[in-house]
């Protein structure tokens, strides 16, 4: 059964929420004290994590900041529930690793769909449904497809679920220009009238991780990006 963590201080909200989503078949554990996310998140082991943002102590962002450092659960897949609705929240929310954004109020329906689709994709990563078993090397860099893990002239490294899948877009369709619009769509699954700003912020953090091994991801200006054999730039 997949396991969805709650977070959000209004508690009318976690149990209605928790209600509707055990009928569809998941088990819920919710949380109202930001604080205890982290410990309750390492004993409940979630398959996705649904954050609200405006919270007292710490905010959702900051929360998901702390779930992307931690260890043991830096790749469970969060979306974020929240009234801040702005572009800028929005874009943030994707740029700090979140896998999804809903503004409230919501249709319980679309948010039903989102969590199916993120944990659908979710399966296929984790090679509980067709598994490729390909490694992928291009210079310096190892991705293989099967156990989720890059490594960097032979030293692992860690990415979210978003960079994985942008870096793993890139290197299977090497040479290939993509746009952002197309990225935006193949890698977030988002319409293209949401603003691109965020695939370049993922792309300068994958390059930074990536370190001397950043020169694999071409910059096309004016269009998108590249993923390229440095062996033909020599």
């Amino acid at each position: 059964m997949n396991r969805i963590l709650i977070c959000d201080d209004e508690v009318d909200l976690t149990d209605l929420l928790s209600y509707k989503l055990a009928q569809e078949g998941f088990e819920i554990e919710t949380v109202t004290d930001p604080l205890l996310l982290i410990e309750v998140a390492r004993k409940f082991v979630p398959k996705l994590i649904i954050l609200d943002v405006m919270m007292p102590n710490l905010n959702g962002f900051q929360l998901s900041r702390i779930l992307r450092a931690d260890s043991q659960l830096s790749k469970t897949p969060i979306l974020f529930l929240t009234a801040k609705g702005e572009i800028e929240d929005r874009i943030m929310g994707l740029e700090i690793g979140a896998d999804d954004y809903m503004v409230k109020p919501f249709d319980f329906r679309e948010l039903k769909l989102r969590i199916r689709k993120i944990l659908r994709q979710l399966k296929i990563m984790e090679g509980e449904g067709l598994r490729s078993q390909q490694i992928h090397t291009l210079g310096g860099v190892s991705l293989n497809e099967d156990e989720r893990k890059v490594t960097v002239n032979g030293s692992k490294i860690i990415l979210t679920n978003t960079e994985f899948k942008l870096l793993h877009l890139l290197v299977k369709r090497v040479g290939r220009v993509q746009s952002r619009e197309n990225l935006l769509i193949s890698v977030w699954h988002y319409d293209t009238d949401i603003e691109t700003r965020t695939v370049d912020t993922h792309v300068r953090r994958l390059r930074e991780k990536l370190k001397e091994e950043a020169v694999i991801i071409e910059t096309i200006r004016g269009v998108g990006y590249r993923a390229v054999d440095p062996k033909l730039k020599r």
